[in-house]
């Protein structure tokens, strides 16, 4: 599947992970609820990073659909929040 971190471009990221970055994003929505900056700031980077390290970045001139958009790294909680769907950044 292809991942765009905003700002930062897109990777391609086996589907195998989508457990993994749902259990991340579960954690970075509780955060969110809390209100709890701390935990939000390293929940985002936790869920950015897992995307970063199993990703292969597509070339800059690259024209490919993401199917998945996530909030660059310094995003504050509520631009994240107005990023959020139902089921928060990463669905399923």
């Amino acid at each position: 599947m292809i991942v765009r971190i905003m700002g930062e471009g897109q990777l391609v990221v086996d589907g195998d992970l989508l457990g993994d970055l749902n259990n991340l994003d579960v954690t970075l929505e509780s955060a969110l609820d809390a209100g709890d900056e701390p935990a939000f700031r390293a929940a985002l980077e936790a869920l950015l990073e897992k995307v970063r390290a199993a990703g292969k970045p597509l070339p800059d001139d690259a024209l490919e659909a993401s199917e998945l958009i996530l909030p660059p790294a310094d995003a504050s909680m509520e631009e994240v929040r107005e990023m959020l769907g139902e089921d928060g950044l990463i669905p399923g």
